[in-house]
């Protein structure tokens, strides 16, 4: 019997690559997902599958984004927006319009899921505390407030280093080549060296498995050669 989706999603942008792209990472993060290219499109399928939640492309060939959110509103659909416009005029626009949040183009895969569930706990309201907090044996991570702890101990990371962190402890256990991770952690058009997947492992190897003591701790991030990396407890290569 397959899982339960954690949520249904409603994904809506023109651009064919993003649309697929976030459609099939979003059902490999648990989620039911269906999709639309066109403003009235998402009216229609909408008001037809009624999601729980809409990632929203703020730019789209006939009804805009915020023109979308308008006329459902009222229908309690949350709606995340995908915007490649920066400034904060537009922002304050697409919250004013109905909207619950906003990722700016080009994006983290995995910052999308982080917000998409993010959303969901505060628009449900029903979920467990320990739904924000991510745990590997004595590794754990809180989606909220940012925090990280191994053994007992704060660890202090980077942003880039806490999204690649959580990217393998969804992950723990399963093997992530470095194209996964550039994907999800970086961005979907990253263009630059492969080569900083394996500098942020070090980053991270390096805070998580030494105390601010000197002790060392059994490495966790374990290196499979030729392939990628897994998070698992153990030790690394």
């Amino acid at each position: 019997m397959s899982p339960t989706p954690l949520a249904k999603i409603l994904v809506v942008d023109d651009e064919p690559n993003i649309r697929d792209l976030l459609a099939t990472s979003l059902k490999f993060a648990g989620f039911d997902v269906v999709t639309a290219a066109s403003g009235g499109e998402a009216v229609t399928t909408a008001l037809d599958q009624r999601p729980d939640l809409m990632v929203l492309d703020v730019m789209l060939p006939d009804l805009d984004g915020f023109t979308v959110t308008r006329r459902l509103r009222g229908q309690g659909i949350p709606v995340l927006f995908l915007t490649a416009r920066d400034h904060l005029d537009d922002k304050l626009h697409g919250l004013t319009v109905g909207g619950d949040d906003y990722v700016t183009k080009p994006f983290s895969l995995d910052e999308v899921i982080a917000r998409i569930k993010a959303i969901l706990r505060r628009t449900r309201g029903a979920a467990e505390p320990d739904d924000a907090i991510l745990r590997v044996a004595d590794l754990e991570l809180y989606e909220d407030s940012l925090d990280v702890r191994r053994a007992g101990v704060d660890v202090d990371l980077s942003p880039t280093e806490f999204k690649l962190l959580r990217y393998l402890m969804v992950n723990a256990g399963r093997v992530l080549s470095k194209a996964q991770i550039l994907d999800h952690v970086w961005d979907y058009g990253w263009v630059g060296d492969s080569g900083i997947v394996e500098s942020y492992i070090s980053y991270l190897r390096r805070k998580l498995d030494v105390r601010p003591d000197g002790r060392e701790l059994p490495g966790l991030i374990q290196t499979k050669r030729g392939v990628g990396y897994v998070l698992r407890p153990g030790r690394a290569d």
